[in-house]
């Protein structure tokens, strides 16, 4: 497996990738609205400080992740916004492996800290608490349609 840092070049890439992995289980996004997609790759990969990364297996990506550098008042910290793995490929280690070498990027850019988020009753959450991540109890979000 090679670990990578992305550009907004491998745009195609990770959107289809990106696609397939959330429109599967355990999550099924309606991704069917091409636009909206592709304005939501856009955001996350293409703004001053988006950061993104992958893992691949030859050509073939197996993890993606998405995010920004935030700058913050306890440090410099990656916001990841999207973090999946191929949906054949979860249970192996790659997940792991991932989130190992983008915690060794970010120790060598000078960053801090990883904040992310999902939902408790995805399997994620049990993943990232494997991980050594702490769960912000006093934390909170909130959302209003409008």
């Amino acid at each position: 497996m090679e670990f990578r840092q992305l550009t907004p070049e491998s745009f195609e890439d990770i959107k289809a990738f990106f696609r397939e992995v959330f429109t599967k289980e355990p999550w099924n996004d309606d991704w069917s609205d091409d636009d909206q997609l592709t304005m939501y790759i856009t955001e996350l990969i293409c703004s001053a400080n988006s950061l993104t990364f992958a893992m691949f297996e030859g050509e073939e990506m197996t993890a993606l992740s998405m995010g920004h550098i935030k700058h913050w008042y306890s440090g410099t910290e990656y916001y990841i916004e999207e973090l999946c793995v191929r949906t054949d490929l979860q249970g192996r280690g790659i997940g792991s492996a991932f989130i190992e070498h983008i915690e060794n990027a970010l120790r060598e850019m000078g960053l801090t800290h990883i904040f992310l988020q999902t939902d408790r009753d995805m399997p994620a959450y049990e993943f990232y608490l494997r991980r050594g991540f702490s769960e912000l109890t006093k934390h909170v979000s909130f959302a209003k349609n409008v």
